[in-house]
């Protein structure tokens, strides 16, 4: 993997009655470590599609394996908002489209779906309808807001998924612990290029967006850890 040029670097869960792993804590919590003592029951990725039209709760779908999505905590749920709010301020009056946390991305021919914070695109958004409501299938951009519980599969896993996209050409790791930005953008050879930023007046290209987001917006009204009152 390539490096830019800004200090640039490279819960327990019990089955459910479908066979869905349930998720204990956490803001969408996929710990894989913690589950992998319990019987496993591969889906493919058309049963966890019907699975996912009747359910009640959303689950993300990783290499024939299904993980229910925890709640996010307050300072997730306000990055999330910020980012959706800043991208339609910048892209209501043209051809674009931003989704929030409620829209699945398909991925990896199927191998990886899932509800990212937030997703973006300019153009025609296209959908795998099959299951109501569809998959998008060209996000040009992903937003991931990191949590101690998700920080290594959003790294890791998922992102090795999500390269799969052809459309995909920005990934953006935003950290909700300490203002941090994390941007990788795919280059002409198919390398990744990431650029950290963490002062409140960076902001963030995002070239097929053709805007930019001021880490002062995005942590619009985040207090971290420090700073956030006692539980």
């Amino acid at each position: 993997m390539q490096f830019g040029n800004q200090e640039n670097r490279g819960g327990d869960g019990t089955d459910g009655t479908d066979g869905r792993r349930v998720a204990k804590r956490g803001a969408r919590v996929f710990n894989p470590l913690a589950m992998s003592a319990l019987p496993k029951r591969f889906f493919t990725p058309d049963e966890y599609l019907e699975l996912e039209g009747k359910a009640e709760y959303k689950s993300q779908y990783v290499g024939g394996e299904i993980f229910a999505m925890a709640g996010s905590e307050p300072w997730h749920v306000q990055i999330m908002d910020n980012l959706t709010k800043a991208l339609g301020r910048r892209l209501d009056d043209r051809p674009c489209a931003t989704f929030s946390s409620d829209m699945r991305v398909q991925a990896a021919e199927g191998e990886l779906s899932t509800y990212p914070d937030v997703s973006a695109l300019c153009g025609e958004p296209r959908f795998d309808d099959r299951v109501r409501p569809g998959s998008l299938l060209n996000p040009q951009v992903i937003f991931e807001i990191l949590s101690p519980s998700t920080e290594a599969f959003d790294r890791g896993e998922k992102f090795v998924r999500y390269r799969k996209l052809p459309s995909l050409s920005d990934y953006v790791l935003v950290a909700s612990e300490v203002m941090r930005v994390e941007h990788f953008v795919r280059q002409g050879n198919g390398a990744w290029v990431l650029t950290e930023y963490n002062q409140p007046a960076d902001a963030v290209p995002l070239g097929p967006l053709d805007c930019a987001l001021p880490l002062a917006e995005i942590y619009r009204r985040v207090t971290f850890p420090g700073d956030r009152p006692a539980a």
